[in-house]
């Protein structure tokens, strides 16, 4: 009996074969069969050549994290073919290429494994060399395709929509397709293959499948964003990529007029700069970076929290210190970001659990540093931001944009006298003017050092005092205007998981296969920092919390213990740093192992 949508397939290729055309036609497939899919990308950071691997998995409860295990392997390169047979669970099926020798020659017993010539299949689809080397993936496609009953016509409307009008290329492609499907039918038609997809007519119908990044821009364009400055660091050069396609289509009026502007800056700490002048003249700025971009902009992330300029931060996060591994996630700079520059300092940080909030938050992030005139950071990670993910529709942002406190020339006519920096209301939030207001009020100085209410130096110890406390002030505020956690409660459930950014893609099975063995949790799932109240509740309602994060350290543990050192005792860190996408049978027996009450 098959299997019926519910499967991982695991391609092991080379970097710069061509392979990754193929794995996003056959993911973009299943997709538009109205299965629940996702493709995850494990790639090389540095030369061509090196293998790279592309996961897909479907299955019919929606369940697309990662998963350690594959039940189908196509191995395409010969340098890590013996490796890649231990990517399969026992029972999987492993296609190995005709040509490929295994170093110690040896063939797990537990496993299927189908010799397959992908080489000779691709020969007659084309004469030229090159083309062969980028087609042979296409057999692959092929070859599953037929296997799994997927329909042609839907795999050629993937394949015609991602090369668009270019018929050669779409002819080649389907030639090679076709050439991997008839070798099923000639050569494999008594080999029990486990395994099909069947389509659900109308499931993904008001789906999209996009990755983090690519939504991370259409949000930043839609929410008002109207300058980027930028340094490219994988994994986040594809935000302001992206976001430069999009606004050229959306952004540029009929007489060519560019409503907004984008400068590649010569190293990190300019960009960040120049998105602090952008923001101090009135501009909605941004700057997209990794890691090693994040700790350059600390000194500038000071200056915008302390002169209050509003500036907006994209981090998509990588693995560190240092280099690190440019191509693996995690979620190591949630710390780093919170407290970025010297002194006493707290950022407002947004935890977009999915690509929908990447979407949301670019208006978010914006509004929020204009309302708060502060830095905003958002914390994505390259599971996000860079992998493929199935979402619903974006819709067209109706909320208006959030400004914040600016006075313009008729507020300022209204009120007694202007001091930049005095808290009015009593929420921390000061007033502001923005550059080429005329009125003799609107005029003040801009001060990275001391200073008083009316922004004029000081050195005096009540004034700095007075200000920080203010900026605490602002803090607490930010707590209540930041987007709250997502909480799934239940009344008496004395076990809570608590989450953020892209753990939550995990998060839905763990809890199924926790209740499986008699463990019921509650979830929340952080979508900002500062912590409100709500945090506090959760926890004060659960005997034990895990708090699960994708670091070594436990950085938000860390926060916890500072903020809410009460709860520090029910509180216990399960945690994942090897650069891998959070697997949810990991978490699970790391839980199970600390004797979870069981329901």
């Amino acid at each position: 009996m098959s299997a019926i949508n519910d499967f991982v397939i695991t391609v092991a290729t080379a970097n710069g074969s061509g392979s990754q055309s193929s794995n996003n036609i056959l993911v973009r497939t299943l997709f538009r069969m109205g299965i629940p899919v996702g493709g995850k990308n494990l790639f090389p950071s540095n030369i061509q050549g090196l293998p790279t691997w592309f996961s897909i998995r479907a299955n019919e409860q929606g369940f697309t994290s990662r998963k350690e295990l594959a039940d189908i392997v196509v191995a395409l390169n010969p340098v890590t073919a013996a490796d890649d047979q231990r990517l399969l669970k026992s029972g999987g099926v492993l296609f190995l290429a005709d040509d490929v020798r295994l170093e110690d020659g040896v063939i797990r017993k537990d496993i299927s494994t189908v010799r397959v010539p992908f080489k000779k299949i691709v020969g007659p689809v084309t004469d030229s060399p090159k083309l062969k080397k980028l087609l042979v993936n296409m057999t692959y496609v092929g070859l599953l395709a037929e296997l799994l009953s997927i329909p042609q016509d839907t795999l050629e409307a993937v394949v015609s929509h991602q090369f668009g009008d270019k018929k050669n290329v779409i002819d080649s492609n389907l030639k090679a397709i076709e050439a991997g499907r008839s070798y099923v039918r000639e050569n494999l038609t008594d080999f029990e293959f486990g395994y099909k997809a069947e389509t659900r007519a109308g499931q993904n119908e008001n789906r999209i499948l996009i990755d983090g990044n690519t939504a991370s821009a259409a949000g930043l364009v839609f929410g008002g964003c109207t300058f980027v400055a930028w340094y490219p660091i994988t994994p986040s050069s594809s935000v302001v990529e992206s976001f430069i396609e999009l606004a050229e289509q959306y952004r540029v009026e009929a007489d060519g007029k560019r409503n907004f502007a984008v400068v590649q800056a010569e190293d990190e700490l300019a960009s960040i700069a120049m998105v602090a002048g952008a923001g101090w003249a009135g501009a909605r700025a941004l700057t997209a970076t990794s890691g090693p971009g994040l700790s350059l902009m600390a000194e500038t992330a000071g200056l915008a929290y302390f002169a209050e300029v509003p500036a907006v931060i994209w981090d998509v996060q990588r693995v560190g210190p240092s280099t690190g591994l440019p191509t693996r996630t995690m979620q190591g700079d949630l710390a780093s970001a919170y407290y970025l520059s010297h002194g006493d300092t707290k950022h407002v940080v947004l935890l977009p659990g999915n690509v929908a909030e990447c979407f949301e938050f670019g208006q978010v992030a914006l509004d929020l540093a204009e309302r708060l005139q502060t830095l905003v950071i958002v914390l994505s990670d390259l599971d996000i931001g860079m992998n493929l993910h199935g979402t619903e529709r974006f819709q067209y942002p109706t909320k208006p944009m959030d400004r914040g406190k600016v006075l313009d020339e008729a507020a300022l006519s209204e009120v007694k006298e202007f001091k930049r920096y005095k808290d009015v209301d009593g929420d921390g939030i000061p007033y502001r003017t923005l550059t080429g207001n005329q009125h003799p009020k609107s005029g003040y100085f801009t001060r990275g050092t001391g200073h008083n209410e009316a922004g004029h130096y000081s050195e005096k110890p009540q004034d700095f005092a007075a200000k920080l406390d203010r900026l605490n002030k602002k803090h607490e505020t930010a707590a209540t205007l930041v987007p709250q956690p997502v909480v799934d409660y239940q009344p008496g459930i004395k076990v809570g998981l608590l989450i953020y950014g892209s753990t939550s893609e995990a998060a839905c099975e763990l809890r199924y296969m926790l209740q499986s063995k008699g463990v019921v949790a509650n979830c929340m799932r952080l979508r900002a920092l500062p912590l409100g109240a709500e945090v506090e509740s959760y926890l004060d309602n659960h005997d034990r919390v895990f708090v699960i994060e994708q670091n070594r350290d436990g950085q938000l543990m860390s926060i916890l213990r500072a903020e809410m050192p009460q709860y520090w005792s029910k509180c216990i860190s399960i945690l994942r740093y090897d650069g891998m996408p959070m697997d949810p049978q990991n978490l699970c027996n790391q839980i199970m192992s600390e004797e979870c009450p069981r329901a």
